[in-house]
């Protein structure tokens, strides 16, 4: 360092007092730094979380915070995970550790390496990141026989292992992170839907199947068409559009305030169902109008009213007996016109209609 000054020296002649011994000491701090920089390669050794710096983990979350624990790792400048790479404003690093926020999305549902890139070489570490819990929004149709084709439609499906319906094993047609195609179960009338994957099992919110049908393709003995319904005419057999089957329902309502009741001959104890089940279907006219459900002819005890916000699409509707006063026994489903404007005739089309 004493001969690089010497060599020097006509430059440094023309600083003064203060600025050469700045320029001394930068002179000497880069010297050290040079010195000490350590030129190992990195390893790595455990990870912890934020939380408990001393405790090496097994596993953690995809988008978590962590601590890459080892040595030689002041010169971070890169670490991916299973080829992802943290956003560079995420690393933070010293000889010993590497903090650093795992994306959010990984390639793999279990298994992604780490590995960490310094100036000096780089260190992959086996490790497994796991993707959040399985979560399930919807699966259609709400109902079907042994061998139909049940589309689950979620998040964090990657890796699935398991698909049952209540304690049976489905077979699973097809996979992705967002959505399962399995087939149902013999044997199954009505179930709730797990799904398992490496992060865990997750049951469906509504269950799979009708306890009892009163529409499918026709309706069951016992339900009739009621010539007490006002101003609708029906179409008992449409074939298009359907929900399952061959036919849906198709309602016809020719003024305001129209209704269709479907009629049971004898009163059945709803002791062992929960609710009313069904699709429903609505075109362009029936756009942001309602329609009321009650049962056993009057709204009085409980009803409930839907506002058509999306159409030319299936919706599926679970409604507890809660909402109808809880009735203890049935007699009648009535689908109620309940906007009272607009144009008319107007239509809507059900099916699977049954309890739950």
């Amino acid at each position: 360092m004493l001969l690089h000054m010497r060599k020097n020296n006509s430059i440094l002649s023309g600083f003064s007092p203060l600025m050469l011994m700045i320029a001394l000491l930068l002179s000497m701090y880069s010297c050290k730094k040079e010195q000490t920089e350590n030129t190992n390669p990195p390893e790595i050794t455990a990870v912890t979380d934020l939380t408990s710096r001393d405790i090496a983990l097994t596993a953690v979350n995809y988008g978590d915070w962590i601590i890459i624990k080892g040595k030689h790792l002041a010169t971070t400048y890169k670490v991916d995970f299973n080829s992802v790479l943290a956003a560079d404003s995420l690393i933070y690093a010293d000889d010993t550790t590497v903090t650093v926020k795992i994306p959010v999305v990984l390639p793999d549902p279990a298994d992604n390496p780490i590995t960490v890139t310094t100036r000096y070489g780089s260190a992959t570490y086996n490790f497994r990141i796991l993707q959040p819990p399985p979560t399930i929004l919807s699966f259609d149709p709400m109902a079907g026989a042994a061998g139909e084709v049940v589309t689950i439609t979620g998040y964090n499906f990657g890796g699935v292992t398991s698909v049952k319906f209540g304690t049976v094993e489905a077979t699973i047609i097809s996979g992705t992170k967002d959505e399962i195609k399995v087939s149902v179960p013999p044997g199954i009338t009505t179930a709730f839907i797990y799904v398992t994957t490496p992060s865990g099992t997750v049951r469906s919110e509504n269950l799979f199947g009708l306890k009892y049908e009163i529409y499918t393709d026709v309706l069951t003995t016992g339900w009739s068409y009621s010539p007490s319904s006002s101003n609708v005419t029906y179409v008992a057999a449409n074939t298009s559009p359907v929900k399952r089957g061959i036919n849906s329902l198709r309602i016809n309502f020719a003024a305001a305030w129209s209704y269709l009741r479907l009629v049971k001959s004898a009163a059945m104890s709803t002791t062992g169902y929960e609710g009313v089940k069904f699709s429903l279907y609505a075109p362009d006219g029936f756009l942001n109008k309602k329609l009321r459900i009650y049962l056993n002819g009057s709204s009085t005890p409980g009803s409930y009213t839907i506002t058509v916000t999306k159409t030319n699409e299936w919706i599926q509707y679970e409604l507890p007996f809660i909402n109808f006063g809880n009735p203890a026994t049935l007699t009648q489903v009535v689908f109620n016109e309940f906007s009272g404007t607009a144009t008319f005739p107007r239509q809507i089309y059900v099916d699977d209609v049954g309890l739950y």
